[in-house]
């Protein structure tokens, strides 16, 4: 029976998820490469080029994490101001209700802020993350 490097890969996973009960050291790890014929070299930029991209998702998630709280704080801001303001008219000038114009008004920017914040696939969040990044 052959198997394709694909069907090795996968294999091989299965069986370290199985095996793992707790960590690798990196002398295990170079063991393990060094076993399958992967040079050392080949290994370290691997792992480095993971860690690299570790960092990243890292970092992506702080920012993420950093924006729904951003978003989260308009929003309760939001809801306190324009209950408020509702409350208000009900007392002044229940007749007319005129708290409507900021509730739809603000809603249209709170709106344009969630879709900035959890539609995160444009180019514009590339803009902003990058931004952070030099703000920390």
């Amino acid at each position: 029976m052959t198997y394709d490097s694909e069907d090795v890969q996968q294999i091989l996973q299965i069986a370290l998820t199985r095996k793992q009960e707790g960590e690798f050291s990196r002398e295990e790890l170079v063991e393990m490469a060094s076993e399958l014929g992967i040079s050392s070299n080949m290994l370290e930029t691997t792992e480095q080029k993971w860690l690299a991209q570790q960092e990243e998702e890292g970092s992506r998630r702080t920012f993420n994490t950093f924006r729904r709280r951003a978003f989260w704080a308009h929003f309760i801001s939001f809801l306190a101001v324009n209950l408020c303001l509702i409350l208000l008219n009900l007392i002044t000038s229940p007749s007319y209700f005129w708290a409507i114009f900021p509730v739809l008004g603000w809603g249209l920017g709170l709106f344009f802020h969630w879709q900035s914040v959890y539609q995160s696939k444009t180019e514009d969040y590339e803009i902003a993350l990058q931004k952070w990044r030099t703000e920390i």
